[in-house]
């Protein structure tokens, strides 16, 4: 079983696309082919009303379902997927790179979203050494990661600091736990964070965060390499939003154990590596994150050795994010040609299934995560096939799979397969 996780893929109707969708309107002939070939459905990745971060959907799609007050936090996650030194009674958090105005506005939560790694490296580093906390045991790493993405851990020598916390991003809920997505609206300002229980260790951990907050922006504002990035016309990396924050390292059954299966993995996110860490699966190196054909090669190849692999495509989420439903549309076109087009010339479908969906939707008039299902597919010459002919959201509403959870996706995959 090849396991194909499109990024936010699933979408909404949009005015610029005749009221389709990015998926519906695509031409995607390799993906046409593989529906033909099987049977699709739908999927509410985590739970109806919730509208959920990569970290918690991708973990649900893998047969993973938490009860809210279980989840670690998706500062943890990335925090062990970049390798940063994390130990149990540390805050992590994961961050974005953002740009504010004089009024301390939101104008761009990813900072122009192609950011340099050496810009980002060097502000980092700045942050690190001039920021001093009030607690003279208090310190803290800032990571940078891809593009406007980083990820903060604060330590606190002698203190177990709590994850009961509110986010300083003000675009994401913190439920129990679980990161979930709000409605992104203008005039968006950096939040304080908020102790959400009265124990001394939450209250530490929230003035630990707002000290990071103002004298990163203070540092932040000062810094000469947002001097250099306005002299050329690029957003200045002025503040930093974070949210997720979680204290414990997570305990779970790996993957292997819980489907009794070979899986393995294709990813190059920071939340995505740091899952496959987690739940001990094997990795494969597939080269950057758009070398689609390379992506598709290796899975196929993984085959020979595992009988299951999770690959993990970023595109469409990002475009998205940006509201460009064209750029999605079009993205989509180039996953089907390199990606499902090389993987359908590498592989048997008489011997290997492949079942696609995505982590979460990401409607491009939302310009963020939304709670719709997405479509998932199984397809294979054993499966049983439905008559349906397209990989898209209206397709999903009338295949033979139904609606089914997220954490039931590979079960129910596994199931049809062996029917």
């Amino acid at each position: 079983m090849i396991y194909v996780l499109l990024d936010g893929v699933g979408d909404l109707p949009h005015p610029d696309l005749k009221g389709g969708t990015p998926l519906s309107f695509a031409k995607t002939p390799n993906l046409d082919k593989l529906a033909r070939n099987g049977t699709i459905g739908e999927v509410i990745s985590v739970g109806k009303g919730i509208a959920p971060q990569s970290d918690i959907a991708v973990f649900n799609m893998l047969g993973y379902k938490f009860q809210h007050s279980d989840y670690v936090g998706r500062g943890v996650i990335e925090a062990i997927g970049v390798g940063i030194d994390f130990k149990d009674g540390d805050l992590a958090l994961r961050g974005n790179f953002a740009t504010i105005n004089d009024e301390g506005i939101i104008i761009d939560r990813r900072a122009g979203r192609r950011i340099e790694k050496e810009d980002a490296l060097a502000i980092s580093l700045e942050i690190e050494r001039l920021l001093r906390f009030s607690n003279p045991k208090a310190s803290v790493v800032v990571a940078p990661t891809i593009g406007h993405r980083v990820v903060v851990r604060i330590r606190c020598d002698g203190e177990h600091l709590s994850s009961e916390i509110s986010n300083t991003d003000p675009a994401y809920a913190r439920i129990e736990g679980m990161g979930v997505a709000k409605a992104v609206a203008d005039y968006l300002k950096i939040e304080r964070s908020l102790p959400l229980n009265e124990s001394k260790n939450a209250k530490l951990a929230a003035i630990l965060v707002n000290e990071f907050t103002e004298q990163s922006l203070a540092v932040m504002k000062n810094s000469k390499v947002n001097e250099n990035r306005k002299s050329k016309g690029k957003k200045p990396l002025n503040s930093i939003l974070l949210r997720d924050a979680g204290n414990r390292f997570p305990k779970l059954t790996p993957i292997n154990e819980l489907h009794l299966m070979k899986f393995s993995c294709i990813v190059d996110m920071p939340v995505e590596i740091g899952i496959s860490i987690i739940l001990k699966m094997k990795t494969f190196n597939a080269g950057g994150m758009t070398d689609y054909e390379e992506k598709a090669r290796i899975a196929a190849k993984a085959m020979d050795t595992q009988n299951a692999i999770y690959v993990h495509i970023k595109g469409p989420d990002e475009f998205g994010h940006d509201g460009d439903a064209l750029g999605k549309m079009k993205n989509i076109e180039e996953i089907d040609e390199r990606f499902f087009g090389t993987l359908l010339s590498k592989i048997d479908t008489s011997k290997i299934a492949v079942v696609i969906s995505a982590d979460h939707s990401t409607p491009c008039i939302n310009k963020g995560h939304s709670d719709d299902p997405v479509p998932v597919l199984v397809s294979g010459d054993s499966i049983r096939k439905d008559g349906t002919e397209r990989f898209t959201e209206q397709e999903a509403k009338r295949g033979q799979i139904g609606l089914i959870a997220g954490a039931d996706v590979i079960k129910t995959a596994v199931r049809l397969i062996k029917s």
